[in-house]
């Protein structure tokens, strides 16, 4: 069902949830238990909506003053092409239905669009360019409308203009009143279903439908860029650090660290039911001290080896290839667990354990086909702490 990336299928594991978010929890424990859910509790989680025809021209209206919010976050995962965008606007011009978009309701009132960024998007660029900060949509690839190929809004009729400013679409409003937990749930599965997005670009969207979401995201965002990080991991393609494998990344040294007993096969899962424990307070998870036990750790790696810790060697020694995330993953680990020791090694000697260890038989074994199972996660993770003992 689902579409969407993970970097790699070498997966991880991880420790206890010993430790927590203080400022992300919210009060409730969102743990559903439908047999013994009174049906009032089941109608309080129920979302209500209200259904509303806007033009559009009035959605830019709406977008320019404010009124309707489409985050950062999601403007950067404009990716339709120019003919996919082109070609809506030449369905709007012959009168064909266009399909409903999402908002959610904030406390103020102010709507932010959840779902429908691309079909936005591509009509408020062409209506006003400067609005969403995109250059001017020049129509290519129409092929029922020919004469469209070529035009820009500015130089169309004032029929066509009017037409499409004047056309409705249909909007779902989530209101402000719904349950948190469902809203994300909602944004989660309205954007699984195609490969637009990311896993890890739904993560950073879904979370920030949840109160203190954005705090915690925000830290994840910030992690990814601390220097020590960057370096240890350049080895990632550039690529996949556009769909955020690098954020990715940062999630997974949580999970290995922290929520080994979380893991039960699927890494995507195992991602999204830490992040959505800590989100909505089911563990403790003190981001602060945590965010210090990432920098710690990431300094120690940069500073003993450089780019060459979660990569393979060659039979001389030396680093090659990309990022690996099996090994990234059993790597990481041993140097949050076995800190101590390592901080006491020279840089050659511990270079000279890891390649030992990659070097290993049981490593290598852990890391091949099947290598998402349990028993291969907590093999290779155990081999490469047992060369830091």
């Amino acid at each position: 069902m689902k579409h969407t990336q993970t970097l790699d299928p070498s997966v991880v594991g991880g420790g206890r949830p010993d430790r927590y978010l203080t400022r992300c929890r919210p009060k409730q424990n969102y743990i559903l238990r439908f047999d013994a859910m009174a049906e009032n509790d089941l109608l309080e989680r129920e979302i209500r909506t209200t259904a509303v025809d806007f033009s559009f021209g009035e959605l830019l209206n709406l977008h320019n003053d404010k009124e309707i919010i489409i985050r950062p976050e999601y403007q950067r995962l404009f990716r339709w092409s120019l003919e996919q965008r082109s070609r809506l606007i030449e369905s709007i011009v012959l009168g064909l239905p266009i399909p409903p978009i999402f908002l959610v309701e904030g406390p103020s009132g102010v709507l932010e669009l959840i779902d429908g960024l691309q079909r936005t998007s591509s009509v408020l660029q062409f209506l006003d360019h400067d609005a969403i900060g995109e250059s001017e949509l020049k129509l290519i690839g129409c092929d029922i409308l020919d004469e469209l190929n070529g035009k820009t809004f500015a130089s169309l009729p004032l029929a066509v203009r009017l037409k499409i400013k004047r056309s409705p679409i249909r909007a779902t409003i989530i209101n402000k009143s719904g349950d948190a937990f469902v809203k994300y749930e909602m944004f989660k599965r309205l954007n699984t279903g195609g490969s637009l997005l990311s896993a890890q670009e739904i993560r950073n969207c879904s979370s920030r439908m949840v109160e203190g979401g954005d705090i915690f995201y925000d830290a994840i965002q910030e992690m990814a860029k601390y220097p020590a990080f960057a370096k240890a991991t350049s080895r990632l393609p550039e690529t996949f650090k556009e769909r955020r494998a690098d954020e990715e990344l940062v999630l997974r040294f949580f999970a290995v660290t922290l929520f080994r007993d979380q893991y039960h096969g699927n890494i995507e899962e195992w991602l999204d039911s830490i992040m959505e424990s800590i989100l909505f307070g089911r563990v403790e998870f003190d981001l602060e001290q945590q965010k210090e036990n990432f920098e710690r750790a990431f300094d120690l790696v940069a500073e003993k080896l450089g780019d060459a810790a979660f990569t393979r060697f060659t039979d001389e020694g030396e680093p090659t290839g990309r990022l690996a995330p099996a090994y990234y993953e059993a790597t990481a680990h041993a140097f949050s667990s076995c800190f101590d020791f390592i901080a006491t090694l020279d840089n050659d000697e511990v270079r000279k354990r890891l390649v030992t260890a990659y070097g290993d038989q049981r490593f290598l074994d852990s890391t091949g086909p099947g290598a998402n199972t349990i028993p291969k996660l907590e093999e290779r993770i155990k081999v490469v702490a047992e060369h830091f003992q």
